[in-house]
């Protein structure tokens, strides 16, 4: 019988790290999981695929239950904290966290222009530009109605990682809208902070 682990009514980052702190410590070769929210649905069941479980995910009533069963039946879960994956050979890891959908202070508006012109002239880092994280307002550069999504979708083809703070976009109600991208967590930004080569902050 899979082990359950109630994390409903848990804020980011706490979902994740009820369920990292169970499997470094347990190895589980079953886990169902259960949470209240789509954004810690989403770093859940991300954070299960880095170390080698498939899950599949059930919603009832707002529910998300995430069963997870181990690639090799628990026997074998990667080290205690899943490293983000290569990204075509980026010479220098350069991480940009974008904590505003605007750039600077003063007029919103001509921010909101400074914003989108920072973000379509990242393609000059070439091969350096590694992650691209948007937290707080920086969000609603993720979704269907930002000026730069073609930008980041382009991008993200290209193998930059892009995420977006689950907190963040459930709080401007913004899951649902989100284009590009994967959904991340503070547990997240934290480790590839400590991996990346350069960290950039821009808002």
């Amino acid at each position: 019988m899979a082990k359950r682990l109630d994390a409903r009514r848990l804020t980011c980052p706490a979902p994740v790290l009820m369920v990292k702190d169970f499997v470094e410590k347990e190895q589980p070769a079953e886990l169902l999981v259960l949470v209240d929210n789509a954004a810690s649905c989403e770093n859940v069941a991300r954070f299960l695929g880095t170390h080698q479980y498939l899950v599949t995910e059930e919603e009832t009533n707002g529910e998300f239950h995430l069963l997870a069963r181990h690639r090799e039946g628990g026997r074998s879960v990667m080290g205690s904290e899943a490293k983000p994956a290569p990204v075509a050979e980026a010479r220098t890891k350069i991480l940009v966290l974008v904590t505003a959908s605007q750039l600077g202070h003063g007029d919103e508006g001509l921010g909101g222009k400074l914003m989108v012109n920072y973000l379509k002239t990242l393609k000059e880092m070439a091969g350096d530009l590694w992650q691209l994280i948007f937290v707080n307002s920086g969000v609603q550069l993720t979704i269907d109605t930002s000026p730069v999504l073609t930008e980041l979708q382009e991008y993200e083809r290209l193998g930059v990682i892009i995420l977006a703070c689950g907190t963040c976009l459930e709080h401007f109600q913004l899951t649902a809208r989100k284009k590009v991208g994967a959904t991340t967590n503070m547990l997240d930004i934290v480790t590839a902070m400590q991996f990346a080569d350069k960290v950039i902050t821009v808002g």
